[in-house]
């Protein structure tokens, strides 16, 4: 029998699976195609306080997280782990920038390759119409 887990000092399970799922980007009914039921089934999950062991592995691994970090999640542990990496990086504004300055441009190398080939039949032109006129002479 799979052990039941609630958090009294913060976000029910439920309301840690909401958490999780929308930080994602997901809606209900995108976690409810991965785990096989119906949008109601996830409304009804996402309210939950207690959720058993099985059942919680279960969205964890539709979700794409660990059973440890689903179980254990807070918007404390997220905000400290995005500040942690962005400080501990190495990417900072001016970084940024130069990297954004030397990107693959295609739209650029688009234009240019079009104003050459432009270019190119403007010349042809210009000697189709030199070679009638010299003809009509």
């Amino acid at each position: 029998m799979s052990e039941i887990f609630t958090n009294k000092a913060g976000l029910n399970r439920g309301r840690k699976i909401e958490r999780v799922r929308k930080l994602r980007g997901w809606t209900q009914s995108d976690l409810a195609g991965k785990l096989g039921v119906s949008k109601q089934a996830i409304s009804k999950l996402e309210q939950a306080e207690n959720i058993g062991d099985e059942k919680l592995n279960e969205v964890a691994v539709a979700l794409g997280v660990t059973f440890e970090g689903l179980r254990d999640f807070t918007e404390e542990k997220v905000l400290y782990n995005t500040n942690n990496f962005h400080e501990n990086c190495g990417v900072s504004a001016s970084n940024i920038v130069a990297n954004v300055e030397n990107l693959h441009n295609p739209l650029k190398e688009t234009i240019e390759l079009f104003e050459r080939q432009l270019e190119a039949a403007r010349k042809d032109l210009l000697e189709i119409v030199k070679t009638n006129m010299a003809r009509n002479d």
